[in-house]
């Protein structure tokens, strides 16, 4: 009897596969036994890979409809299925809402919410087409259901993905499930950026319940678990993956005897 999560004879694309969480996905796949594809706008110095096997390259933009539209269509190609689509690219730089430009944030949503359903439809187009149908995931955070400041732009595009997510699900079923992942604070070769030094992270580390921030690997897991059989009566579900979030501040602000 085979593994609900073996992945042979199965393709799967990532969008911002290269690197961060995205090539830990695409690396989560490969070792289980997926053709894999990853996008960006340049190719990496070194694909994803695992055991031997290489994730492919395709360039685009996934911004950009016509791009996208091509993308798909030369992973098809290539891979001859197109089986899971993991909506991963993403992100946002620090901005102050009161000072962030039009054009910053124009961009900001075409990244993470237009660029999104661009990937959505199109491999909605070819699952739709195949017996087996497929299953599409939405990486979206735990920023689209908290406040987020700094990044409110971001917020809003991830809180849009979450909503798309439950919609699509619905339009699209029965032949295409398509779920969220809503990540909390992941560590990534650029986590220095947002949390500083080592120092920082684990100081950021520990607001998290689980005293630890998140990895590629643990939404690779739950990716994995979306696309396989396990979740075969899961869809328009939002996995908020967070470690148990983040302690409520006024716990350490209040003067109570908590019987310490």
């Amino acid at each position: 009897m085979s593994s609900p999560l073996d992945f042979s004879g199965r393709a799967a694309l990532i969008t911002g596969g290269s690197r961060g969480i995205g090539r830990g996905i695409a690396e989560a796949f490969l070792a289980a036994g997926a053709a894999v594809a990853v996008c960006g706008r340049k190719e990496p110095d070194e694909l994803p890979s695992t055991g031997g096997k290489s994730a492919i390259f395709v360039s685009a933009d996934v911004r950009d409809a016509e791009q996208v539209e091509k993308m798909v269509t030369e992973v098809v190609e290539q891979l001859g299925r197109l089986d899971v689509l993991v909506n991963n690219a993403g992100g946002a730089p620090f901005a102050e809402a009161a000072t962030a430009s039009p054009r910053f944030s124009e961009k900001v949503l075409q990244l993470n919410l237009t660029a999104a359903i661009h990937c959505a439809q199109q491999a909605n187009r070819v699952m739709q087409g195949q017996d087996s149908g497929g299953s599409i995931i939405n990486i979206a955070s735990v920023s689209g259901v908290r406040p987020s400041p700094g990044t409110a732009v971001y917020g809003a595009a991830k809180a849009g993905l979450i909503n798309l997510t439950g919609t699509l699900a619905i339009e699209w079923a029965p032949k295409v499930r398509v779920n969220a992942i809503s990540a909390g604070l992941i560590r990534t070769e650029q986590a220095h950026l947002h949390y500083g030094d080592e120092e920082g992270i684990g100081r950021v580390a520990e607001t998290v319940p689980l005293k630890r921030l998140g990895t590629p690997e643990d939404i690779a897991g739950a990716c994995l678990y979306f696309a396989s059989p396990l979740a075969s009566y899961v869809s328009g579900a939002n996995l908020v993956l967070h470690g148990g979030g983040e302690t409520p501040a006024f716990l350490s602000a209040a003067s109570v005897n908590r019987g310490e």
